[in-house]
């Protein structure tokens, strides 16, 4: 903790899935913190990511992917989503112009400023848009409730500084709730099982991703230098084992090599990393199994 006195608050990151929220998280904070991949609802639940400067400190909150809910994995990720706002000061709405639904987002809209809410929309993938296209958007939500419309890129960085001034504008002075060097307040075994994880929904397909999970069985930090991990990568499914594996063992191998070399770049240590792979049955429609994954991951 630290008693400095600055610009500090929450803003909590909503918005549909794939429209970049982890993507621009990551960006804000300069480090990758949150996973990403091409896939809709990577996210499973809340990561905070902290930007520190001289005049602010933000606490990014990364939700779920705002959608309809009709599993039991898919209802608590929409729980996820939804209790974040109450812990912020800003709300950071992201758009994807390119699969825009712009009733059910004014909606969403709606509904956050109903609780005290203040909204800033940030419109993502403008390096994909025509202006032409951007401007009637960018209106729609002024007049749905945005106290600022930002046209931003979360990938290339565009816009990101107006974004961030916009947000800082409206947080509140106070001590800074973390140390300064602090980017993350999970645990390095979450990350760890986040970038495993990271990478089945990169290297597979269909429904194999959301069907795993992640366990960390054993997580060893053997030197300054080295970090020892047995992980599990579980399924729903006795027919996607046989996928994670991969012919002569080829996916599991490719998995675990991916993962421990981005865990090297963001660590700059090593990493031995054993996989596993082992079915659980039906675990996404299992209450108590989804519960102690989310309790897991705090």
């Amino acid at each position: 903790m630290t008693s400095k006195i600055s610009l500090c608050g929450y803003c909590c990151i909503l918005g549909r899935p794939n429209a970049g929220k982890s993507t621009i998280m990551n960006s804000l904070c300069g480090q990758k913190i949150a996973i990403v991949s091409p896939k809709p609802q990577t996210t499973r639940d809340k990561i905070v990511g902290i930007r520190t400067t001289n005049i602010s400190q933000i606490i990014f909150l990364d939700t779920p992917g705002l959608h309809v809910a009709n599993k039991p994995l898919n209802r608590r990720m929409m729980r996820e989503a939804t209790e974040a706002t109450g812990d912020a000061d800003v709300v950071l709405f992201l758009s994807d112009p390119l699969t825009v639904r712009i009733e059910e987002e004014l909606e969403w809209l709606a509904e956050i400023r109903a609780k005290g809410k203040v909204i800033i929309v940030a419109v993502n993938k403008i390096d994909q848009l025509k202006k032409e296209e951007l401007l009637p958007l960018m209106e729609k939500f002024s007049a749905g409730g945005a106290e600022a419309v930002i046209p931003v890129s979360a990938l290339d960085g565009d816009g990101l500084d107006i974004l961030v001034q916009e947000i800082e504008s409206r947080l509140p002075l106070g001590p800074r709730l973390y140390p300064e060097e602090m980017v993350t307040e999970r645990s390095e075994r979450f990350i760890v099982s986040e970038t495993i994880r990271e990478k089945v929904f990169r290297l597979t397909h269909d429904e194999v991703p959301y069907s795993c999970l992640v366990r960390i069985e054993r997580y060893e930090e053997k030197s300054e230098k080295l970090s020892v991990v047995y992980a599990s990568i579980c399924v729903a499914k006795e027919s996607q084992k046989g996928i994670i594996i991969g012919k002569g063992g080829s996916m599991i191998k490719r998995i675990g090599q991916e993962a421990r070399e981005d865990m090297e770049r963001q660590t700059g240590r090593k990493f031995f990393l054993d996989l596993k792979v082992k079915t659980v049955k039906e675990w996404t429609k299992n209450e108590k199994l989804i519960k102690d994954q989310f309790r897991d991951s705090k």
